[in-house]
C-alpha cells in the first residue's frame, strides 16, 4: 500500500540548536549552580553549525554508527519484529493511528497501561534494553519504529506511540538506505545530562529496502570521550 505521511501534531516542539546548546543559564538554574557552571562551559564549547552535528561529536557519532547502529539494526530479532508489525499493521487507517497515539500518551505515567506494557514486555524491547544496558551510559534510550512510525521495541516508555511526525522517522525511513538524522545537543532535565539523538532507516536484508528505522539517544559527554 502506499506510504501516507501523517501531518505533525501542532503540540510537538522541535528544538533549535542555538536554544539547545548555546543558552547556559537555564542550565545552570536546573542543574544547581556548580553542576550549571560545567554544563555551560561544555554547552559553550559545542560551535553552532548550520549542517550536522558539533565538531567534538563527529567521531563518536561515526563509532556508534559503524558499531551499535549497525548491530542493532541488522539484529534479526529487530527485523523480524518490524516486519511482524508492518503486516499486522497493514490494515490501520490515519484515525486508527492517531486513537493509538492518544491511548499511549494517556497512559504515560499511570498504573494502567496496557497499550505501554504490550511494547515495553516485547522481545523487540529486551533487545534494546540489553544493548543499553550494555553501553555503560552511552545510550540514553533506544527505540524501534515500523514502516507507519510506530514504536516496535523500546529501551524505555517514549512519550507518544507515534513518530511518525518526526524528523528521526520521515528523515530516515522515507529516504531509504544510507540516510541518517541527527538531532539537535539538548539537555535532559530527568537525567541533568545533554543528549543526541541518532537515527536511521532499518533495512529489510532480502529486499534491500527500508523497513522502519532505528533511534539511539547518546549521553553527548561519552560520546565526545569514545
Amino acid at each position: 500500500m502506499p506510504r501516507t505521511v501523517i501531518p505533525p501534531r501542532s503540540h510537538r516542539r522541535v528544538p533549535t540548536r542555538t536554544a539547545a546548546v548555546r543558552d547556559p543559564l537555564p542550565l545552570m538554574m536546573k542543574a544547581g549552580l556548580a553542576a550549571g557552571i560545567a554544563l555551560a562551559a561544555l554547552c559553550l564549547a559545542l560551535p553552532v553549525r548550520a549542517e550536522g552535528p558539533p565538531a567534538e561529536l563527529e567521531a563518536g557519532l561515526a563509532k556508534v554508527d559503524a558499531g551499535l547502529m549497525h548491530q542493532l539494526a541488522t539484529d534479526p530479532g529487530i527485523i523480524a519484529a518490524i516486519r511482524a508489525q508492518n503486516t499486522a499493521n497493514a490494515g490501520l487507517t490515519e484515525a486508527d493511528i492517531l486513537a493509538q497515539d492518544k491511548a499511549w500518551r494517556a497512559e504515560v505515567g499511570t498504573a494502567s497501561t496496557p497499550t505501554i506494557s504490550a511494547v515495553a514486555s516485547n522481545p523487540a524491547s529486551a533487545i534494546l534494553h540489553k544493548a543499553k544496558e550494555g553501553s555503560e551510559g552511552l545510550i540514553t534510550e533506544a527505540f524501534v519504529m515500523d514502516n507507519r512510525g510506530l514504536n516496535v521495541g523500546m529501551s524505555d516508555t517514549t512519550s507518544d506511540y507515534w513518530q511518525g511526525d518526526e524528523p528521526k522517522w520521515q528523515e530516515t525511513f522515507l529516504k531509504g538506505p544510507g540516510a541518517r538524522h541527527i538531532s539537535d545537543v539538548d539537555f535532559d532535565d530527568s537525567s541533568q545530562t545533554y543528549i543526541i539523538q541518532l537515527s536511521e532507516p532499518v533495512i529489510d536484508p532480502d529486499s534491500g529496502k527500508p523497513i522502519g528505522a532505528l533511534t539511539l539517544g547518546l549521553d553527548a559527554e561519552a560520546l565526545g570521550n569514545l
